[in-house]
C-alpha cells in the first residue's frame, strides 16, 4: 500500500506534521471504521474522518432526516428531509474524498446485527444517543475485542472517551441504562455547536489513536461544559463484576 500523487497532495498538511508524517498517513489510510449513528455527533465526525483519509468507512443509522435535524446536523440539507441519513452521509464521504472506501448501512443496530454490522473493523464510534444502543454497541465491541470511542451531547454537556478491554463502556455507567426509555436530546435538547464540537474531539481522538498520536488514549473520560466553555478529564477504572468485561471468579 502506498500514497498516490493525488492523496501526497491532498494530505499534505498532515504529511509535513512530524507526530503524523507519511507513515501516520498511511496507518490512517489502512484503517477501517464503524460508525455508529450519523447524527449530531456523526455529523461532525464523518467529515472530519473522510478529509483525513481513513481507508475505509462503514456508517449504520437506520434514520431518516427530520427537521430538528437541522440545527445541529451539518452534513444534511432542508431539501434533504425525509431521506435516509446512512445513504446520504455515504455520498458525503464519496464527494468529500474519493480515496475513502465508504458502506452505508441504513438498518437500527439491533442484538441480531451487530456482529456482522461491527465485525472486521478497527475501531467504532459510537454516536448515538440513547444508553439501551450504546451499552448493545460496547457489549459488542468487547466481545469482538475491538476499541470503541464513545461520544455523547445532551444539552450543554459532552462527553468523549475511548475504550479497550478494560474499562468498558459498562463499567463506566453500569447496568441501570439497558431500559430504552432513558432520556435522549429530543426530550432534553441540546446546543447545535456542542455536537460539533463534541463531534469533532471525538474524530481528533479517533485520528489519534489510529495514528499512534499522543501515547495511551484509552480509559480516560474527557468532559465539556458548553456553557462553562472547559474541559475535564477524569480516568476510569475497571469494575470487577462488569458483566461485559469482567473477569469471572477464580473461586
Amino acid at each position: 500500500m502506498s500514497l498516490s500523487d493525488d492523496e501526497l497532495d491532498r494530505y499534505a498538511r498532515h504529511i509535513v506534521l512530524p507526530q503524523l508524517g507519511g507513515a501516520g498517513q498511511m496507518r490512517l489510510k489502512a484503517a477501517r471504521v464503524a460508525v455508529v449513528g450519523a447524527g449530531g455527533i456523526g455529523a461532525a465526525v464523518i467529515p472530519a474522518l473522510a478529509g483525513a483519509g481513513i481507508g475505509h468507512l462503514t456508517i449504520i443509522d437506520g434514520d431518516i432526516v427530520d427537521k430538528s435535524n437541522l440545527q445541529r446536523q451539518q452534513l444534511y440539507k432542508t431539501g434533504q428531509v425525509g431521506m435516509g441519513k446512512a445513504l446520504l452521509a455515504s455520498q458525503f464521504v464519496m464527494a468529500r474524498n474519493p480515496h475513502v472506501g465508504v458502506t452505508a448501512i441504513s438498518d437500527r443496530l439491533n442484538a441480531d446485527n451487530a456482529d456482522a454490522f461491527l465485525g472486521g473493523h478497527d475501531l467504532i464510534i459510537d454516536g448515538t444517543d440513547n444508553f439501551a444502543t450504546r451499552l448493545m454497541v460496547s457489549d459488542t465491541a468487547v466481545r469482538l475485542g475491538t476499541p470503541l470511542l464513545s461520544a455523547a451531547a445532551q444539552q450543554f454537556q459532552g462527553q468523549v472517551a475511548l475504550f479497550s478491554a478494560q474499562p468498558c463502556y459498562r463499567c463506566f455507567v453500569g447496568d441501570a441504562f439497558d431500559a430504552d426509555d432513558c432520556d435522549t436530546c429530543a426530550e432534553l435538547g441540546v446546543l447545535g455547536a456542542l455536537t460539533a464540537t463534541v463531534g469533532s474531539f471525538a474524530a481528533l481522538t479517533a485520528i489519534n489513536a489510529i495514528a499512534g498520536i499522543g501515547g495511551d488514549l484509552f480509559g480516560t473520560l474527557h468532559l465539556f461544559d458548553g456553557a462553562g466553555l472547559n474541559w475535564r478529564r477524569i480516568r476510569l477504572s475497571s469494575d470487577p463484576s462488569c458483566r461485559s468485561c469482567g473477569r469471572p471468579s477464580s473461586s
